[in-house]
């Protein structure tokens, strides 16, 4: 069965590549949304700490890199390109590993979410908003949400193996 351990195959690698999949149609669908209704700085409060804005991120995140001549478009491109080989690699050798599989299955989809915006628009759009009193945190979106929580599974992962251990 795909959920359970096995030896790898593509039997396996399925499921994780529906999920990267849903991640990566959840992500473009959503910024679809915010382009169709919302003009570049245009910022909408939903609470006292989130606003739905409309951001063009040339760069990574933080905006690392946003003010580079361009080059850094196709860099990140190729990493993200790069990154989902090997994401994908390792699904087909430790599918079977269900918190681990599920963090690569995340990080997946989110890197190729951002992946997708670089190639359409040359830039990454940006649409959640938190906020503090005067602090802002820099905004994000579905992908890079995806790519969190995926790196967090990962951690969550790697120290139930070692308590295990």
């Amino acid at each position: 069965m795909a959920w359970q351990k096995s030896s790898g195959g593509s039997s396996s690698l399925l499921p994780w590549l529906g999920i990267a999949l849903a991640v990566i149609l959840l992500d473009q669908f959503t910024k679809t949304l915010i382009l169709g209704y919302f003009q570049l700085g245009d910022s909408r409060t939903v609470t006292s700490f989130f606003n739905v804005v409309r951001v063009h991120n040339t760069g990574a995140a933080f905006s690392f890199l946003a003010g580079a001549a361009g080059w850094q478009r196709w860099f990140f491109v190729g990493l993200g390109v790069a990154a989902a080989i090997f994401i994908v690699w390792m699904l087909r050798s430790h599918g079977g590993q269900r918190l681990f599989a599920w963090a690569l299955a995340l990080i997946l989809g989110g890197a190729l979410g951002n992946v997708v915006d670089r190639l359409l628009h040359g830039h990454v759009i940006d649409f959640i908003q938190l906020h503090y009193g005067g602090w802002y945190f820099p905004s994000f979106n579905i992908a890079d949400s995806a790519i969190t929580i995926g790196a967090a599974l990962l951690i969550l992962d790697e120290l139930l193996r070692v308590r295990r251990s």
